[in-house]
């Protein structure tokens, strides 16, 4: 038994390091691969170039990848499970965001309007990492469990590629399914963990609202279309807090409100888009009835008829009791125990739910700020970076996990 990692070291005569850590060529090839898919970021369903590096790496290891049905997106099988054994799923997301890369380091994006701005390039790097690592173990006979690696298009596109993936069949003779996600709150060689809710559920409002129209100097022998979309707006999300339990964190927030050419002419049409968030599966459940009956009722007061579309996106990710604790074990054995903080539950939305839904699993907040930065950043920002020791620390964290998982159900 290793002092250092807590896990189990075979012959300590045949190994000069603990089983999974990263060896140090590995480590610069992986910061290498993270730069270049940073170079060329894609968008979700069209992510061709980095299935192909993906695909490529893990042949070279003597993998057998398989690219998923939509043609992008990978699943790669490591050792063969032994009789009523599952598998261990390691799952990265692996687009990009439509929004221009404004850094100035030598690997910005070469694509205009394209950035890797919520780490996916990390994601995926670390999930390749961990692969090749236990690729190593198996076939020295070490790997108490066989794993299977996810790599997983279009996270961004509601409702998430996570569904076509599942429909694809990746979770079959899967028992259990960890990941990570940047969180630039966080120092690099740690981790944020919780049990229950990390995410939230996240959905997508497009309102149109529609009247007569009219002249500004005579309102009252129209639909006032600007109010009654400025009172949507405002009464909605307020009426919505009124019917729900607070508890859930019901919340409509508007992106966009648009209506009206001229100062004098009462438009015809008047249109809103946003989200709606929830923190609890009930309450995401419930939501679409009740948006549809609010904005209904709050544009029937003002004189307007409304159109509601409602795009189901997903649930909330909630960690699984022992999944999450096997994240905790992992990177107590890696980094000691202080290594691990709580987090609290985001009101971002994570496709990784999906999942969730048919198998138990879990996810952590790999931290990616640099030690002593003090400036506030944030994910979705062209200015977003990490400290690439978090691939290390990231591969290490589901290297011991694997290790770990194999007196788990």
């Amino acid at each position: 038994m290793s002092p250092e990692t807590g896990l189990s070291q075979g012959d300590a005569a045949a190994e000069a390091e603990p089983a999974g850590v990263l060896p140090e060529g590995l480590r610069s090839e992986l910061i290498t691969f993270r730069r270049d898919l940073h170079m060329h970021p894609e968008l979700g369903n069209c992510e061709f170039r980095t299935t192909a590096a993906i695909k490529a790496r893990l042949e070279q290891a003597g993998l057998d990848p398989q690219v998923l049905p939509g043609g992008t997106g990978v699943v790669c099988d490591i050792g063969t499970p032994a009789p009523g054994q599952s598998r261990l799923a390691l799952r990265a997301d692996i687009d990009a965001l439509p929004i221009p890369d404004v850094k100035t380091v030598a690997y910005r994006s070469t694509v205009p309007d394209r950035a890797h701005a919520c780490g996916h390039d990390v994601h995926t790097t670390v999930v390749l990492g961990a692969g090749l690592v236990l690729a190593g173990l198996a076939r020295e006979g070490r790997l108490p469990r066989p794993v299977r690696l996810l790599f997983q298009p279009a996270e961004e596109v509601l409702p998430g590629g996570a569904a076509d993936a599942v429909e694809a069949g990746v979770l079959d003779g899967v028992g259990r399914i960890l990941a990570v996600h940047c969180d630039p709150r966080v120092d690099v060689g740690r981790i944020g963990l919780r049990t229950g809710p990390i995410t939230s559920a996240c959905d997508r409002l497009e309102v149109a609202l529609s009247g007569p129209g009219g002249h500004t100097a005579r309102p009252h022998l129209t639909t006032d279309l600007v109010t009654a979309a400025a009172k949507v707006a405002t009464e909605v999300p307020a009426l919505l807090a009124r019917r729900v339990d607070t508890r859930s964190g019901l919340a409509v927030t508007w992106g966009r409100l648009t209506t009206g050419h001229a100062c004098n002419v009462i438009p015809q049409r008047a249109e809103l888009s946003g989200t709606v968030r929830c923190l609890d599966l009930p309450a995401w459940r419930e939501a679409p009835d009740l948006v549809h009956a609010a904005v209904d009722e709050v544009a029937a007061l003002y004189g307007a008829k409304s159109e509601i579309t409602y795009v189901r996106g997903v649930p909330p990710v909630v960690n699984e009791e022992t999944s999450a604790d096997l994240l905790r074990r992992a990177m107590a054995a890696r980094r000691g125990p202080d290594a691990v903080e709580g987090t609290e539950q985001s009101l971002g939305g994570e496709d990784f739910s999906w999942y969730l839904e048919h198998v138990p699993g879990a996810m952590a907040r790999l931290g990616v700020r640099r030690v002593g930065d003090t400036a506030r950043r944030d994910l979705h920002r062209g200015d977003f970076d990490v400290d690439e020791g978090a691939i290390q620390v990231g591969v290490e964290l589901f290297t011991a996990a694997a290790l770990l998982d194999r007196h788990l159900p």
